[in-house]
């Protein structure tokens, strides 16, 4: 019998369809406990967790290991358009027969215990990770962190905080502390814990109160390590010491935090000795979809006049709604292209908050709801922007309906970011094969 992936995956999440409960963990252990505790038997790992920034940490952390000549295995969450991209072993996505087979593996001695998708699927990544040999794991957080699926695993390498900020409120709380309390739940005792660059206080203040607790030693940016950007790349600064680097691959000033974050974390692990020229390397052909990708073909592209650009961004929250606000100061600097917004956003995000520095940046909005999503509407999306100053705006019931009225509006070239989701961004990426 031919099994699909996407079958199997419908399944499991219509017999649970709760993508989180946090009371779940008795059944989640009995089902790694059956299936001989696959996360026990990993390569050395680091583990991930933070509100904006894993996965592009994580793609530098990849293009370094792999230029250094090891082999990589990778977990991250969501996907954009394929589920296959959440688990990377030695280096490639998981085959269709692979995770197929893993999947139900899981759903087979799970035995319809009430687990949720994410820790079916996070055991079954741990299941195909132990049985493919790998240099090292990097593990990615799924959400908050104390009792997150992936945090079942007891001596990584290295944690790592990225950016934290608000997000996923209905389960982690409202305020800033409570979020970054339940981040620091992956910290471990004697494990060293690397801190990125943090926007507000309270959150390195609560991350060094945990971190005391739990006895983590911390390398946190600004105490133990910095970077400096400069005009061929950045300065990355340990001890004392500088050493020059060259810009990043993926672009925006916030990429640079990540990239550094990346090099404390080889830095100061002590498995592995990743030299400088692999670091270079990877800093330079790390890749990280819909992460301020410019789309340069397909057929969306295909309906921009001359020089007009194209592109896409997941990002959902107020933090990655200031990192827009800089990089739309930034093009503005270049060329002053008037930028042109299509926007759609899950109906569990905040759009006014996201919108909230980006708003006086932006000539012109088209709302648009997310395909197969719990969505915004894109009434709502419309109204939010026009109450913070957006005037040009309209909602729309597709992506490509969305874009010729915005080229409608701009006879001159015009930048044209497409962002607010990573489910929409996952959605345009399909779309404009």
């Amino acid at each position: 019998m031919q099994h699909h992936s996407q079958d199997i995956l419908a399944r499991l999440n219509a017999y649970h369809s709760v993508n989180v409960d946090l009371t779940l963990r008795d059944s989640y252990t009995q089902l790694l406990g059956v299936l001989g505790n696959p996360q026990v038997k990993l390569p050395p790992i680091i583990h991930v967790a933070g509100t904006n920034g894993k996965g592009s940490t994580i793609a530098f952390l990849r293009a370094m290991l792999e230029a250094s000549g090891l082999k990589v295995h990778v977990y991250t969450s969501p996907h954009l358009v394929s589920f296959h991209e959440r688990i990377r072993l030695a280096g490639e996505l998981i085959s269709e027969d692979d995770l197929c087979g893993a999947l139900l593996e899981c759903e087979r001695l799970n035995d319809g215990a009430p687990v949720t998708q994410f820790e079916i699927t996070t055991a079954a990544a741990f299941l195909a990770f132990s049985r493919v040999p790998a240099d090292v794991l990097l593990l990615e957080v799924g959400l908050g962190g104390r009792l997150d699926a992936t945090n079942m695993i007891s001596q990584p390498l290295a944690s790592v905080i990225t950016r934290i900020s608000y997000d996923h409120r209905d389960f982690l709380g409202n305020s800033l502390q409570e979020i970054t309390s339940e981040k620091a739940g992956i910290f471990k005792k004697n494990i060293p814990a690397i801190i990125a660059p943090q926007f507000a206080q309270e959150v390195t203040q609560t991350l060094v109160e945990k971190a005391a607790a739990a006895q983590t030693p911390l390398h946190a940016f600004g105490t133990d390590w910095s970077y400096t950007p400069n005009s061929s790349g950045f300065d990355f600064i340990l001890g004392g010491k500088a050493t020059q680097f060259p810009k990043p691959n993926l672009i925006g000033a916030h990429q640079y935090a990540n990239a550094a974050t990346a090099i404390a974390v080889l830095k100061q692990q002590t498995k592995f000795t990743i030299g400088d020229v692999a670091i270079a390397h990877g800093l330079q052909h790390a890749e990280w979809p819909a992460r301020l990708q410019q789309l340069k073909e397909g057929p969306l592209v295909d309906l921009l006049p001359q020089g007009y650009e194209l592109w896409l961004d997941g990002g959902h929250n107020d933090s990655a709604g200031d990192m827009l606000a800089i990089q739309a100061t930034a093009w503005h600097a270049q060329d002053k292209k008037p930028l042109l917004v299509m926007l759609g956003m899950l109906a569990s995000k905040q759009p006014g908050e996201f919108l909230a520095s980006l708003a006086s940046h932006i000539t012109a909005l088209a709302a648009i709801p997310i395909p197969n999503e719990k969505t915004q509407s894109a009434d709502t999306l419309a109204l939010t922007a026009r109450a913070i100053g957006i005037k040009t705006t309209q909602n729309h019931q597709s992506a490509r309906d969305a874009l010729q009225w915005l080229l409608s509006l701009s006879p001159q070239p015009s930048r044209i970011l497409i962002t607010g989701s990573l489910y929409l961004a996952g959605h345009v990426l399909q779309k404009n094969k």
